[in-house]
């Protein structure tokens, strides 16, 4: 399995470029596929052998981050090589947090998704406003939309990082933001308009280093970091009325309610009876009368 591009500053700092695969170009536009999740889970061991201070996550694409999962893939998969799938990537994710070191991940345009999944697997997100006269481009978890529902923990991380409720009411609706209307927590930085994407990694090693100084007692570099931010049993008391909320907010729908169990899942068993709820909500979902009719359309002008 190939590995992505890694690039090592004098700090130890590794900035890992996700790539399209090279058998599916795409024009140059990066989905997560079969390819790109094997190419993850090998790079990050590479950089987990050799060792790093810290991890920045970029996109080699001028058009998106990630723009989210290769669906096409997925929809040719029977339940088994789905739910197979789903793990796959959940492990090739958790190797991001793994590594014991601050992350972080630089948005610099669309990341939809499982795109938007695997940058929450980071510590950290740096975010730029548009250039002037650019289209804002979409961030969020568009899967409801087509009547199924996230499955590498997008359901568990967004309230973990926003607003919970209406990190919910945006999940079991479907409805991305515009990258300026991102709600506050989502980002920890956000560059001014124009920011080119060299200035945003230079700004998430900013943000490592200081990560660093703030969490070991002013050491620029030291002991392992704590993993990613998500929701658990700790969290039922701010999760339980917000989930509550939005739920009254949110037109029922078997896909809406993956979503809001998955989250009650989380705040009572925690993050793995929580993703694998997400992949059992979804193998499910994809066969519903709904979600075929959704999907079919999308397939179609794919």
């Amino acid at each position: 399995m190939p590995t992505l591009r890694t690039e090592r500053d004098a700090d130890g700092i590794v900035t890992l470029w996700l790539g399209p695969n090279p058998a599916k170009p795409r024009g140059g536009v990066v989905v997560l596929d079969a390819w790109l999740i094997g190419a993850i889970a090998e790079s990050c061991a590479a950089v987990a052998r050799e060792g790093c201070t810290g991890l920045v996550l970029a996109s080699s694409s001028t058009r998106v981050f990630v723009a989210g999962a290769d669906l096409a893939e997925i929809d040719a998969l029977d339940d088994a090589g789905l739910h197979a799938y789903l793990e796959r990537g959940a492990a090739a994710f958790a190797a991001i947090p793994a590594l014991g070191v601050p992350t972080a991940a630089v948005i610099h345009k669309a990341a939809l998704g499982g795109g938007l999944e695997l940058a929450m697997h980071c510590d950290a997100l740096i975010g730029a406003l548009p250039a002037e006269g650019e289209k804002p481009w979409p961030v969020g978890l568009p899967e409801c939309g087509l009547c199924i529902c996230p499955g590498w923990g997008g359901t568990q991380m967004l309230p973990a990082r926003i607003d919970p409720a209406i990190a919910m009411v945006a999940t079991a609706t479907g409805a991305p933001w515009k990258c300026i209307d991102v709600p506050s927590g989502l980002f920890a930085t956000v560059l001014a308009a124009g920011s080119t994407q060299p200035q945003m990694i230079e700004e998430a090693k900013r943000w490592i280093r200081a990560e660093h100084a703030a969490t070991h007692g002013g050491s620029a570099f030291g002991a392992r970091h704590a993993p990613r931010r998500t929701i658990g049993p700790a969290d039922a008391a701010r999760i339980d009325p917000a989930r509550a909320d939005a739920r009254a907010k949110v037109p029922a729908s078997a896909h809406a309610d993956a979503c809001f169990d998955c989250v009650a899942t989380g705040t009572a068993k925690g993050w793995d009876a929580a993703v694998a709820a997400e992949r059992t909500h979804l193998v499910r979902l994809r066969h519903t009368p709904e979600a075929r009719a959704k999907l079919t359309a999308f397939l179609s002008k794919a």
